[in-house]
């Protein structure tokens, strides 16, 4: 007779993602060591919010207006003048460096919007002196005082000196830049809640090597939710399942933790599914002929020397040679010491979900983070985008961060050289998703079906985004 299992307990069987780390060889950061995941029940996610336009609508009132969310690099504007403008649904802000205010503060947020006829002021970023509006000239300064109104004398009922930009909240999180339009909101650092506890490499020590957008004909979320879980690979991404243990994944997603869920995935091992089919030398040469994870110019890719490819000594595996051999060429790269830096943190993909839509990577090679937004308030559209935070020489100056590229609608990924393995890998998910957005609004039931384990990111995050929509 067996015991019944406690609802969302149940694994996948096989090494677990721990097991691995127990293998290292090199000691694993305690970070990686936390595992917790709450069982939040099993019942179905409402359709609505992924095909509503009335949900959409509520969406940029009851979250995007009240929410922290990732706007901008503080390397995207060093100097006084610099700015970035940047759009979430119908609204649109502007994050601008300017002098520092009397609380030391020299990153200001504004409304992008003229106050007297509602025209953009800027419809790009750069570096201005003022924010002057095209249609009238109404002008204001980098601080959002009113420094001209033309003909003022025929405003005798506006009062000049109350006549400001409307300002938007800012806080940094190691260089990221977080907005929000909630005069009321948490302080950032509470928002985050132990997610920086848990994200210990230096992103403030990275450049933006690469920023990639595609606007794809889906829901924002029914996009982010394909990212944050691992379930989908043996269907949508076969040809990793050689080299990455995907059932197996780690999944931590607490109810005391809202605004913030991880995954780990372990690479260079295989996939439960094939693990009685292949041998360590298989793993290690489809790692190579898949070009293991993005472009060597990024600092991920490893390459075979003189087309050579290195063999998996007796007793040893494919996931400890693919670790030195990721030290020996990211050094090189870097200029960086890499020699007690453990397999996991050069291998694995470690994916974080900063609520609602902020995905950085861990680990030491380049980092990747990930963005989704809505288009408008278009439910059916939304915006993706890819960041690479990559890492430069030590004793070299901090290169200049890369300008945002979009992707043509019938453009692919994979015709973007920098991006490596991810360019196809993005292309197989994306394939999938006008496809869900469509049987979404034929679909017979009122919502979705989830898994305990493998989707328990999803149903996190829907849970939290569910107490937002009803505040």
């Amino acid at each position: 007779m067996t015991t019944p299992q406690e609802p969302g307990s149940a694994r996948c069987p096989g090494p677990s993602v721990q097991d691995y780390l127990d293998r290292d060889s090199r000691p694993v950061p305690a970070v990686l060591r936390y595992e917790a995941n709450d069982f939040l029940g099993s019942e179905d996610i409402d359709v609505e919010r992924f095909v509503s336009p009335e949900w959409a609508r509520l969406e940029q009132e009851r979250l995007w207006r009240r929410v922290w969310q990732f706007a901008c690099l503080e390397d995207e504007i060093p100097e006084v003048g610099d700015h970035v403008v940047y759009e979430i649904g119908t609204d649109s802000i502007l994050i601008v460096r300017t002098e520092p205010g009397e609380h030391g503060q020299d990153i200001r947020a504004f409304v992008n919007v003229c106050l007297h006829r509602g025209r953009k002021l800027r419809t790009e970023g750069g570096n201005v002196p003022e924010f002057r509006c095209p249609f009238h000239g109404f002008t204001w300064n980098l601080d959002g005082s009113l420094k001209n109104l033309p003909c003022a004398w025929d405003f005798p009922h506006v009062e000049l000196e109350k006549f400001t930009l409307p300002e938007v909240r800012v806080d940094t999180w190691r260089g990221f830049v977080f907005i929000n339009m909630d005069p009321a909101a948490e302080p950032l650092a509470d928002f985050l809640g132990t997610f920086p506890e848990y994200f210990v490499w230096p992103l403030e020590d990275r450049y933006k090597a690469l920023h990639i957008a595609k606007v794809l004909p889906c829901n924002w979320k029914v996009a982010q939710d394909a990212f944050i879980e691992s379930f989908h690979v043996i269907a949508t991404h076969p040809q990793l399942l050689p080299w990455l243990a995907d059932a197996n994944s780690q999944y931590d997603a607490t109810a005391d933790q809202p605004n913030w869920s991880r995954m780990i995935n372990i690479q260079g091992a295989p996939s439960p599914h094939v693990a009685g089919t292949v041998t360590e030398q298989d793993v290690l040469e489809t790692f190579y002929f898949s070009r293991s994870f993005y472009a060597a110019s990024q600092g991920r890719d490893l390459q075979a020397a003189d087309g050579e490819i290195p063999q998996v000594p007796e007793g040893g595996t494919a996931r400890a040679v693919l670790a030195d051999q990721m030290r020996t060429q990211l050094a090189a790269a870097t200029g960086r010491d890499y020699s007690a830096t453990s397999d996991s943190e050069l291998l694995d993909a470690v994916h974080h979900l900063v609520f609602p839509n902020f995905h950085p990577w861990g680990g030491v090679k380049s980092n990747i983070v990930y963005r989704f937004r809505p288009d408008g308030l278009d439910p059916d559209s939304c915006i993706a985008e890819i960041i690479y935070m990559s890492a430069y020489p030590p004793d070299g100056p901090k290169p200049e961060p890369a300008k945002i590229r979009w992707v043509p609608d019938d453009a692919l990924f994979a015709d973007i050289p920098e991006l490596g393995l991810v360019g196809p890998v993005f292309d197989q998910d994306v394939e999938n998703l006008p496809h869900v957005q469509t049987g979404l609004k034929s679909l017979r039931k009122p919502g979705i079906t989830l898994s305990n384990y493998q989707e328990s990111r999803v149903r996190h995050f829907n849970r939290t985004l569910d107490t937002w929509m009803e505040r």
